[in-house]
């Protein structure tokens, strides 16, 4: 019996001690925390600069620069997880407690420091930069760094294809973006954000989305095809009308006088039209082209060669077709730097739509006839009444539509 007592004695003697012990290790890690916590407390978190470079096509280009200026004036960067890790705390929040405009103005005695720690390149080429403002935030809450921006510009030419950018691994890590920006025409691109952790510089970015001014090659393609393809495939209207001058004749001559006129005349409207000199509201234009188609198409069927009112009325039904042109050469957009360029390469590109066109009616249907009257019978009458058909639907379509619109 006694030997019973003693045993459950020592049992609560030892679940005692376990408690107690227990206790003790809690206590002791409620304390570690506190003290933790207490330290922590007065530190604040190292984070990486955040960069944004935008380059402007009046050849502009501006960086803003959002870092910490106490962890750059105290040399604490990403080997630290906090500033109370690093041998210059003590400074850094001497710093921190400066007011913004007394932090600003110590920061000025590293501003040379901090050019020669970072560099931009346009193409390969250094690009000259200055800072040209500092904006210090409040003092605010510890463990979330003071917001400081750096603002640095310089200039950067039209032709620079793309752009890197340094910023030593010294000052912090980084993650860096670039923005091309066209305030004239309200466009911009950004480009995905880099992080940067070595102390290497950022892969090299393309400018050519927005801010690279196009080789005279890229506007010659860009808008000769445009040109051609406002022929063929999708210039119905102008298909049409080409088509209706075609037909009246197997010759060479006459169709060579009649697309003179119309090639004349409308590149004249194209570009009074793009100027701004002449300008008629397309809901007039529109059915005026239509009749246009079937006015070359119906004399098709009553004339069998030239008359004296074809050529004027050919040149006539031309400027009107130049207006169309301007029309969606405009809302197509013309390069400020380039107008000119741009305007010749869109008439260019159009006249080789016509001579494709022209070349493929030829081979089309021409070449098969040797004898004028067999291929007035099977070609001219047919197509003529098949354009002018569509020509006179249109007109009186378009037509509704503007005096009801």
């Amino acid at each position: 019996m006694q030997t019973r007592c003693g045993t459950i004695a020592l049992h609560s003697i030892k679940r005692k001690l376990s408690n107690l012990l227990k206790t003790r290790i809690l206590q002791l890690i409620i304390f570690l925390t506190v003290i933790s916590l207490g330290v922590t407390a007065r530190a604040d978190v190292v984070k990486p600069a955040l960069v944004e470079i935008s380059v402007f096509t009046d050849e502009r280009v501006e960086i803003e620069i959002r870092t910490s200026l106490e962890a750059l004036l105290t040399g604490i960067n990403a080997r630290f997880r906090n500033t109370t890790e690093s041998p210059n705390a003590e400074a850094y929040d001497r710093l921190r407690n400066l007011s913004p405009t007394d932090l600003k103005s110590v920061f000025e005695t590293f501003h040379s420091e901090l050019l020669d720690g970072l560099w931009l390149k346009g193409d390969g080429q250094d690009i000259a930069l200055t800072i040209t403002n500092v904006e210090v935030g409040p003092i605010g809450y510890t463990q979330v760094p003071r917001p400081s921006i750096i603002y640095l510009s310089g200039t950067l030419s039209r032709s620079v294809e793309s752009l890197q950018w340094y910023y030593s691994a010294k000052f912090s890590e980084q993650a860096v973006r670039v923005r091309q920006v066209d305030l004239l025409n309200e466009r911009w691109h950004w480009s995905p954000h880099q992080w940067i952790r070595d102390d290497i510089p950022m892969t090299p970015v393309s400018l050519t989305e927005v801010f690279t001014a196009p080789k005279w090659t890229d506007t010659a393609w860009t808008y000769g095809e445009a040109g051609f393809i406002h022929i063929l495939p999708r210039g119905l209207d102008h298909i049409l009308f080409i088509l209706g001058i075609f037909l009246i004749s197997m010759k060479l001559r006459p169709l060579f006088w009649q697309v003179t006129m119309f090639t004349v005349a409308h590149s004249l409207t194209l570009t009074l039209g793009v100027l701004g000199w002449v300008n008629l509201p397309p809901q007039w234009v529109e059915p005026l082209i239509a009749l246009s188609i079937a006015y070359v198409a119906i004399e098709n069927l009553f004339a069998h060669r030239l008359s004296r009112l074809r050529l004027p009325v050919v040149f006539l039904f031309g400027l009107l077709h130049g207006l169309g042109f301007a029309e969606t050469l405009t809302a197509f957009g013309l390069p400020k730097e380039s107008f000119i360029w741009a305007l010749l390469w869109f008439n260019v590109g159009v006249e080789a739509g016509q001579v494709a066109l022209l070349v493929m009616a030829f081979f089309t249907l021409t070449v098969w006839f040797r004898s004028e009257r067999l291929y007035r019978h099977w070609v001219v009458i047919p197509g003529s009444l098949a354009v002018g058909g569509i020509g006179a639907y249109w007109f009186v379509e378009r037509l509704s539509a503007a005096i009801t619109g």
